[in-house]
């Protein structure tokens, strides 16, 4: 082995390391689009619906020009769609791609690539799958009940570490007690700052996270970390090879910017589209003999929608949104 695969590193450092260090997963070339499906991948509708919502945004803010934040903007796909669905629209958007990889060929010039959400937008910040990536530390019971943060090499290999203290276990004594041995948690401290700190870039609007998540009554007993490559889940592995998600604890995000704003949520996918006007119903069949032509496209359209919305897929991410009001409102 190398000395590198001999290290032993919290889960925290060796994902950052594994996805966004030299050479890392997320800085690859093919982006996350060659190694999973995400909701932006599976169907325009998606970007469509992204639109409609910063329309919604532009009116509450009364005006015609409007800022649209992408975080974890992955190479840009939903910000060309939605500009896309905005043509014609008489709105103006500015839209700005929130990403740590190199800005991708090709990419339409009216999109401004940055490492970290611009100061002051007034708009919509929407992070869609970026949350569950940001680095986090896993902790475990060990035989005396005892929470210790869990130890990992770059092979993979896994050993118990020292006691979980300070903040972290204050958050986990909070959010997610670990009640038996051998129960395991994501400590979800770095995601709630890091949600806090988008969130108090908007100087007035939205912000909207977009994750799979889970709530504190609903808990997994023992984690949601998990690796993917190639469109097939794998074995957690921090060696640059494949992505490390784990799911959100949304409720601890929530209330970490309690008093920025008005919150909504956490709601299902399906609702929070079927609320922007995406449907899996399907096409009326009469449709099929007066035009054929019109009802293969509102088929094909509504197998999207029903994918987008699916229990037991997609439509089981939670959307998490913040109201941001203009100062003085």
């Amino acid at each position: 082995m190398t000395d590198e695969t001999c290290q032993w590193q919290g889960w925290r450092q060796a994902t950052e390391r594994a996805l966004y260090g030299p050479g890392g997963f997320y800085l690859r070339p093919e982006g996350p689009a060659g190694h999973f499906r995400t909701s932006v991948h599976a169907s325009p509708l998606f970007a469509a619906a992204v639109a409609r919502l910063l329309g919604e945004v532009a009116e509450e803010l009364g005006t015609d020009g409007v800022d649209l934040v992408d975080v974890g903007a992955g190479r840009g796909e939903l910000l060309a769609g939605v500009l896309a669905a905005t043509a014609g629209s008489g709105l103006t958007v500015r839209a700005y791609a929130v990403e740590r990889a190199a800005r991708p060929a090709g990419l339409d010039p009216r999109i401004v690539w940055t490492d970290r959400p611009p100061a002051g937008a007034r708009g919509l910040l929407f992070a869609n799958e970026w949350l569950d990536n940001v680095p986090v530390d896993v902790a475990e019971a060990d035989a005396a009940g005892t929470a210790r943060y869990v130890e990992v090499r770059a092979d993979g290999a896994e050993r118990l570490g020292g006691p979980v203290s300070g903040p972290d276990a204050e958050w986990l004594a909070r959010w997610w007690p670990l009640r038996e041995p051998g129960a395991r948690a994501e400590i979800g401290r770095p995601r709630d700052e890091a949600w806090a700190a988008a969130v108090s870039s908007l100087a007035a609007g939205r912000a909207v996270a977009v994750d799979y998540a889970h709530v504190r009554d609903a808990r997994p007993p023992f984690g949601t970390l998990t690796g993917f490559r190639a469109g097939r889940e794998v074995p957690p592995v921090p060696d640059g090879t494949c992505d490390l998600t784990s799911h959100v604890a949304l409720d601890a995000c929530a209330a970490a910017v309690a008093s920025a704003g008005d919150a909504d949520g956490p709601v299902a996918q399906r609702e929070a589209l079927r609320a922007l006007g995406v449907s899996g119903g399907r096409p009326p069949i009469a449709l099929a003999s007066t035009d054929p032509a019109a009802y293969v496209r509102a088929l094909s359209t509504a197998g999207e929608a029903a994918e987008l919305t699916a229990r037991g897929g997609l439509g089981d991410f939670l959307w998490l949104t913040r109201r941001v009001p203009a100062a003085g409102h």
